[in-house]
């Protein structure tokens, strides 16, 4: 096994746009993670309340008649 100066010192400056497309990248995949998570989400409680809504279904309010004015 050799050693290189690798190992122990930095490497080149990396230049702006480089690291500007490296934030821009990662920037976007957490975007896209956040957003499929909230989606999910969103479908999982929109699926719940459905289903809350189709098994207590509301008593029709009782009919009043008309009062004399």
């Amino acid at each position: 096994m050799s050693i290189s100066k690798d190992e122990f010192f930095k490497p080149g400056k990396v230049s702006s746009a480089a690291k500007a497309e490296t934030t821009n990248s990662i920037a976007r995949q957490i975007i896209a993670t956040e957003d499929a998570q909230r989606s999910s989400k969103t479908e999982r409680l929109r699926l719940l309340r459905e289903q809350r809504e189709t098994e207590t279904v509301p008593a029709p309010p009782a009919r009043r008649g008309k009062r004399a004015s």
